[in-house]
Protein backbone atom coordinates (compact mmCIF):
# COMPACT_ATOMS: atom_id res chain seq x y z
CA UNK A 1 0.00 0.00 0.00
CA UNK A 2 1.18 3.24 -0.82
CA UNK A 3 2.17 6.04 2.09
CA UNK A 4 1.58 9.44 1.72
CA UNK A 5 3.54 12.01 3.68
CA UNK A 6 5.88 14.95 3.11
CA UNK A 7 9.40 15.92 2.59
CA UNK A 8 11.08 18.32 5.20
CA UNK A 9 12.71 20.55 2.17
CA UNK A 10 9.27 22.15 1.49
CA UNK A 11 9.17 23.51 5.13
CA UNK A 12 12.63 25.00 5.36
CA UNK A 13 11.23 28.57 6.01
CA UNK A 14 9.76 27.74 8.99
CA UNK A 15 12.79 26.83 10.95
CA UNK A 16 11.47 23.38 12.48
CA UNK A 17 13.55 20.80 14.39
CA UNK A 18 13.42 17.87 12.66
CA UNK A 19 10.83 16.34 15.70
CA UNK A 20 8.79 19.83 15.10
CA UNK A 21 8.67 18.56 11.48
CA UNK A 22 7.40 15.33 12.22
CA UNK A 23 5.06 16.98 15.00
CA UNK A 24 3.93 18.90 12.16
CA UNK A 25 3.38 16.62 9.61
CA UNK A 26 1.58 14.16 12.13
CA UNK A 27 -0.71 17.58 12.73
CA UNK A 28 -1.91 18.01 9.08
CA UNK A 29 -2.46 14.09 7.94
CA UNK A 30 0.68 13.01 6.70
CA UNK A 31 1.88 8.93 7.31
CA UNK A 32 5.75 9.87 7.30
CA UNK A 33 8.46 12.52 6.77
CA UNK A 34 11.33 12.29 4.25
CA UNK A 35 14.33 13.81 5.60
CA UNK A 36 15.54 14.34 2.35
CA UNK A 37 18.56 16.88 4.56
CA UNK A 38 19.04 19.39 7.37
CA UNK A 39 19.23 22.90 6.90
CA UNK A 40 22.94 23.95 8.12
CA UNK A 41 21.72 25.38 11.77
CA UNK A 42 19.96 21.90 12.35
CA UNK A 43 22.51 20.21 10.81
CA UNK A 44 25.18 21.54 12.81
CA UNK A 45 23.38 20.69 16.57
CA UNK A 46 22.32 16.97 15.37
CA UNK A 47 23.18 14.23 17.42
CA UNK A 48 22.47 10.54 18.02
CA UNK A 49 19.49 11.49 20.72
CA UNK A 50 17.55 13.75 17.89
CA UNK A 51 17.54 10.47 15.79
CA UNK A 52 16.62 8.43 18.79
CA UNK A 53 13.56 10.92 19.33
CA UNK A 54 12.74 10.66 16.25
CA UNK A 55 12.76 6.89 16.05
CA UNK A 56 10.45 7.01 18.90
CA UNK A 57 7.83 9.58 17.77
CA UNK A 58 7.51 7.49 14.47
CA UNK A 59 7.09 4.24 16.09
CA UNK A 60 4.77 5.88 18.45
CA UNK A 61 2.61 7.18 16.26
CA UNK A 62 2.64 4.54 13.36
CA UNK A 63 4.78 6.88 10.61
CA UNK A 64 7.57 6.49 8.38
CA UNK A 65 11.21 8.00 7.98
CA UNK A 66 13.37 8.53 5.38
CA UNK A 67 16.97 9.86 5.91
CA UNK A 68 19.28 11.63 3.56
CA UNK A 69 22.46 13.26 2.88
CA UNK A 70 23.82 11.25 0.42
CA UNK A 71 25.84 12.10 -2.15
CA UNK A 72 26.91 10.11 -5.50
CA UNK A 73 29.09 12.82 -8.32
CA UNK A 74 32.80 12.33 -6.36
CA UNK A 75 33.42 15.77 -6.61
CA UNK A 76 33.17 19.38 -5.50
CA UNK A 77 30.85 20.84 -7.79
CA UNK A 78 31.74 24.20 -6.54
CA UNK A 79 35.60 23.73 -7.17
CA UNK A 80 34.98 20.59 -9.13
CA UNK A 81 38.15 18.82 -7.01
CA UNK A 82 37.74 15.32 -6.75
CA UNK A 83 36.42 14.23 -3.55
CA UNK A 84 36.29 10.99 -2.04
CA UNK A 85 32.35 9.78 -0.90
CA UNK A 86 33.12 6.64 1.10
CA UNK A 87 33.53 8.35 4.70
CA UNK A 88 30.55 10.70 4.34
CA UNK A 89 28.06 8.10 3.50
CA UNK A 90 29.06 5.58 5.69
CA UNK A 91 28.31 8.29 8.60
CA UNK A 92 24.56 8.85 6.44
CA UNK A 93 23.96 5.00 6.39
CA UNK A 94 24.98 4.55 10.16
CA UNK A 95 22.19 7.77 10.85
CA UNK A 96 19.89 5.47 8.87
CA UNK A 97 20.27 2.62 10.95
CA UNK A 98 19.87 4.57 13.80
CA UNK A 99 16.79 6.09 12.78
CA UNK A 100 15.58 2.60 11.47
CA UNK A 101 15.15 3.52 7.67
CA UNK A 102 16.69 1.76 4.89
CA UNK A 103 16.35 4.81 2.60
CA UNK A 104 19.03 7.26 2.11
CA UNK A 105 18.54 9.72 -0.86
CA UNK A 106 21.40 11.01 -2.44
CA UNK A 107 21.80 14.69 -4.34
CA UNK A 108 24.93 15.84 -5.23
CA UNK A 109 23.01 19.16 -6.61
CA UNK A 110 25.58 19.78 -9.94
CA UNK A 111 23.70 21.77 -12.56
CA UNK A 112 26.25 20.11 -14.74
CA UNK A 113 25.63 19.89 -18.44
CA UNK A 114 24.71 23.96 -17.74
CA UNK A 115 28.10 24.63 -16.69
CA UNK A 116 30.78 24.82 -19.26
CA UNK A 117 33.39 24.56 -16.56
CA UNK A 118 32.39 21.22 -15.40
CA UNK A 119 34.03 18.48 -16.75
CA UNK A 120 31.84 16.46 -19.38
CA UNK A 121 28.73 14.02 -18.57
CA UNK A 122 30.56 11.20 -19.78
CA UNK A 123 33.94 11.34 -17.12
CA UNK A 124 31.39 12.00 -13.90
CA UNK A 125 29.45 9.37 -14.92
CA UNK A 126 32.45 6.70 -15.26
CA UNK A 127 33.54 8.34 -12.05
CA UNK A 128 30.37 8.36 -10.02
CA UNK A 129 29.94 4.45 -11.30
CA UNK A 130 33.55 3.61 -9.35
CA UNK A 131 33.08 5.57 -6.59
CA UNK A 132 29.24 3.87 -5.90
CA UNK A 133 31.58 0.48 -6.77
CA UNK A 134 33.62 0.94 -3.74
CA UNK A 135 30.78 1.75 -1.48
CA UNK A 136 28.45 -1.16 -2.48
CA UNK A 137 29.73 -3.65 0.43
CA UNK A 138 29.38 -0.86 2.31
CA UNK A 139 26.23 0.02 1.86
CA UNK A 140 24.97 -3.71 1.78
CA UNK A 141 26.22 -4.19 5.59
CA UNK A 142 24.61 -1.66 6.60
CA UNK A 143 21.32 -2.60 4.97
CA UNK A 144 20.48 0.19 3.61
CA UNK A 145 19.67 1.99 -0.15
CA UNK A 146 21.89 4.90 -1.71
CA UNK A 147 18.33 6.23 -3.94
CA UNK A 148 19.84 8.44 -6.46
CA UNK A 149 17.48 10.98 -7.01
CA UNK A 150 16.21 12.15 -10.75
CA UNK A 151 17.81 15.46 -10.12
CA UNK A 152 20.05 18.10 -12.51
CA UNK A 153 22.37 16.12 -12.66
CA UNK A 154 21.84 12.47 -14.76
CA UNK A 155 19.05 11.24 -17.43
CA UNK A 156 16.93 8.23 -15.97
CA UNK A 157 18.69 6.57 -19.06
CA UNK A 158 22.11 7.49 -17.67
CA UNK A 159 21.19 6.06 -14.32
CA UNK A 160 20.40 2.60 -15.42
CA UNK A 161 23.35 1.76 -17.46
CA UNK A 162 25.69 3.13 -14.38
CA UNK A 163 23.70 0.51 -12.38
CA UNK A 164 24.18 -2.00 -14.67
CA UNK A 165 27.50 -1.29 -15.46
CA UNK A 166 28.23 -1.47 -11.45
CA UNK A 167 26.36 -5.17 -11.36
CA UNK A 168 23.70 -4.10 -9.26
CA UNK A 169 20.28 -5.56 -9.04
CA UNK A 170 16.98 -3.12 -7.64
CA UNK A 171 16.43 -3.65 -4.33
CA UNK A 172 19.84 -4.33 -3.21
CA UNK A 173 21.76 -1.15 -2.15
CA UNK A 174 21.31 1.67 -4.93
CA UNK A 175 17.92 2.76 -6.52
CA UNK A 176 15.90 5.70 -7.87
CA UNK A 177 14.70 8.16 -5.91
CA UNK A 178 11.98 9.39 -7.91
CA UNK A 179 11.33 13.52 -8.22
CA UNK A 180 8.28 14.12 -10.58
CA UNK A 181 9.11 17.43 -11.88
CA UNK A 182 12.75 17.48 -11.80
CA UNK A 183 12.17 14.94 -14.80
CA UNK A 184 10.82 17.65 -17.33
CA UNK A 185 13.96 19.94 -16.46
CA UNK A 186 15.64 17.16 -17.93
CA UNK A 187 13.98 17.07 -20.66
CA UNK A 188 12.28 13.65 -19.92
CA UNK A 189 8.65 12.50 -20.16
CA UNK A 190 8.01 12.01 -16.49
CA UNK A 191 5.41 9.18 -17.77
CA UNK A 192 8.06 7.61 -19.93
CA UNK A 193 11.09 8.07 -17.41
CA UNK A 194 9.16 6.39 -14.51
CA UNK A 195 8.64 3.78 -16.96
CA UNK A 196 12.53 3.63 -17.58
CA UNK A 197 13.35 3.08 -13.91
CA UNK A 198 10.11 1.96 -12.40
CA UNK A 199 12.38 -1.26 -11.31
CA UNK A 200 14.75 0.82 -9.26
CA UNK A 201 12.10 3.35 -7.81
CA UNK A 202 12.61 3.09 -3.96
CA UNK A 203 11.32 6.13 -2.91
CA UNK A 204 9.49 9.43 -4.76
CA UNK A 205 9.41 13.43 -4.25
CA UNK A 206 5.57 14.42 -5.79
CA UNK A 207 6.02 17.38 -7.25
CA UNK A 208 3.76 18.87 -9.95
CA UNK A 209 5.22 21.15 -12.58
CA UNK A 210 5.05 23.40 -15.81
CA UNK A 211 6.93 23.08 -19.24
CA UNK A 212 6.96 26.41 -21.21
CA UNK A 213 8.18 27.46 -24.40
CA UNK A 214 10.97 30.35 -24.01
CA UNK A 215 13.53 32.03 -25.87
CA UNK A 216 16.01 29.61 -25.18
CA UNK A 217 13.77 26.33 -25.68
CA UNK A 218 12.03 25.50 -22.73
CA UNK A 219 11.71 26.68 -18.94
CA UNK A 220 10.46 24.58 -16.18
CA UNK A 221 8.47 25.31 -13.28
CA UNK A 222 7.21 23.87 -10.06
CA UNK A 223 3.56 24.14 -9.39
CA UNK A 224 0.57 23.09 -6.46
CA UNK A 225 0.33 19.15 -6.92
CA UNK A 226 -2.63 18.96 -9.34
CA UNK A 227 -2.29 22.33 -10.92
CA UNK A 228 0.49 21.34 -13.55
CA UNK A 229 1.04 19.25 -16.60
CA UNK A 230 2.43 16.16 -14.15
CA UNK A 231 0.71 12.71 -15.29
CA UNK A 232 0.31 11.40 -11.73
CA UNK A 233 -2.61 9.10 -12.50
CA UNK A 234 -0.24 7.01 -14.70
CA UNK A 235 2.58 7.66 -12.87
CA UNK A 236 0.99 6.70 -9.64
CA UNK A 237 -0.55 3.71 -10.59
CA UNK A 238 2.94 2.41 -12.25
CA UNK A 239 4.03 2.82 -8.43
CA UNK A 240 1.48 0.86 -7.35
CA UNK A 241 2.75 -2.23 -9.37
CA UNK A 242 6.09 -2.49 -7.21
CA UNK A 243 6.72 -5.51 -5.19
CA UNK A 244 8.02 -3.34 -2.51
CA UNK A 245 5.62 -0.10 -1.46
CA UNK A 246 7.16 3.04 -2.05
CA UNK A 247 6.29 6.17 -0.14
CA UNK A 248 4.78 9.45 -1.91
CA UNK A 249 6.47 11.91 -0.21
CA UNK A 250 5.27 15.65 -1.32
CA UNK A 251 7.48 18.13 -2.14
CA UNK A 252 7.23 21.92 -3.52
CA UNK A 253 8.81 24.49 -3.66
CA UNK A 254 9.35 27.83 -5.79
CA UNK A 255 11.73 28.50 -8.66
CA UNK A 256 12.06 28.28 -12.54
CA UNK A 257 14.41 26.80 -14.47
CA UNK A 258 16.20 27.57 -18.23
CA UNK A 259 16.58 24.93 -20.51
CA UNK A 260 18.46 26.38 -23.28
CA UNK A 261 17.33 23.36 -25.59
CA UNK A 262 17.63 25.54 -28.77
CA UNK A 263 21.50 25.80 -28.45
CA UNK A 264 23.24 23.05 -30.28
CA UNK A 265 25.90 22.29 -27.92
CA UNK A 266 23.46 21.68 -24.90
CA UNK A 267 21.17 20.06 -26.87
CA UNK A 268 24.01 17.11 -27.36
CA UNK A 269 24.08 17.03 -23.63
CA UNK A 270 21.15 15.02 -23.96
CA UNK A 271 22.35 12.33 -26.77
CA UNK A 272 19.14 10.28 -25.90
CA UNK A 273 16.76 12.53 -26.02
CA UNK A 274 14.13 11.41 -29.20
CA UNK A 275 12.22 12.51 -31.17
CA UNK A 276 9.39 11.16 -30.13
CA UNK A 277 10.22 12.41 -26.88
CA UNK A 278 11.04 15.83 -27.67
CA UNK A 279 7.10 15.62 -29.49
CA UNK A 280 5.55 14.91 -25.92
CA UNK A 281 7.91 17.60 -24.18
CA UNK A 282 6.28 19.86 -26.92
CA UNK A 283 2.53 18.55 -26.16
CA UNK A 284 3.38 19.16 -22.51
CA UNK A 285 4.26 22.84 -23.12
CA UNK A 286 1.05 23.25 -25.12
CA UNK A 287 -0.70 22.34 -22.45
CA UNK A 288 0.78 23.97 -19.69
CA UNK A 289 0.16 27.14 -21.92
CA UNK A 290 -3.45 26.23 -21.61
CA UNK A 291 -3.15 26.44 -18.13
CA UNK A 292 -1.28 29.67 -17.91
CA UNK A 293 -3.74 31.23 -20.60
CA UNK A 294 -6.92 30.03 -17.75
CA UNK A 295 -4.86 31.64 -15.14
CA UNK A 296 -4.75 28.25 -12.99
CA UNK A 297 -0.98 27.83 -13.57
CA UNK A 298 1.82 30.05 -13.18
CA UNK A 299 5.29 30.59 -12.01
CA UNK A 300 6.08 31.02 -7.89
CA UNK A 301 9.71 33.17 -7.18
CA UNK A 302 11.78 31.27 -5.47
CA UNK A 303 11.64 34.38 -3.25
CA UNK A 304 8.25 33.68 -2.42
CA UNK A 305 8.13 30.38 -0.97
CA UNK A 306 8.46 31.43 2.65
CA UNK A 307 5.56 33.04 2.48
CA UNK A 308 3.61 30.38 1.47
CA UNK A 309 4.81 27.70 1.91
CA UNK A 310 2.80 25.99 5.17
CA UNK A 311 -0.26 26.19 3.42
CA UNK A 312 0.82 25.02 -0.36
CA UNK A 313 2.35 22.54 1.88
CA UNK A 314 -0.47 21.20 3.67
CA UNK A 315 -2.75 21.88 0.55
CA UNK A 316 -0.40 19.15 -1.58
CA UNK A 317 -0.32 17.04 1.40
CA UNK A 318 -4.70 16.83 1.22
CA UNK A 319 -4.67 16.66 -2.44
CA UNK A 320 -2.61 13.91 -3.25
CA UNK A 321 -4.48 12.23 -0.44
CA UNK A 322 -7.50 12.82 -2.49
CA UNK A 323 -5.79 11.62 -5.63
CA UNK A 324 -5.30 8.59 -4.59
CA UNK A 325 -8.27 7.55 -3.22
CA UNK A 326 -9.30 7.45 -6.39
CA UNK A 327 -6.83 4.50 -8.03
Amino acid sequence: MLRVGIDNYGLFPLGLSPLETMQWALDHGAEGVAFSGLDEVHRMIFDNRQLVDLKNFAEEHGMYTEWGGGQHVPRDLTTWEPKNLFNHNRAMAREAGRLGTRIIRSCSGGLMRWNKESPSTEQLLSEMAESLLTQKQMLMDHNVILAIETHFEFTTFELTRVFEEIGVKPGECFGIYLDTMNLLTMLEDPVLATERVLPWVVSTHIKDGGLQVAGCGFNSFTAPFGHGIVDFETIIKLLGTLSCPVNLNVEDHGGDFDIPILNEEFRKEFPDLTDDEMGKLVGLSVKTKEKMDAGTLMVLDRKDWARVCETRMAKDLLDLKIEILHY
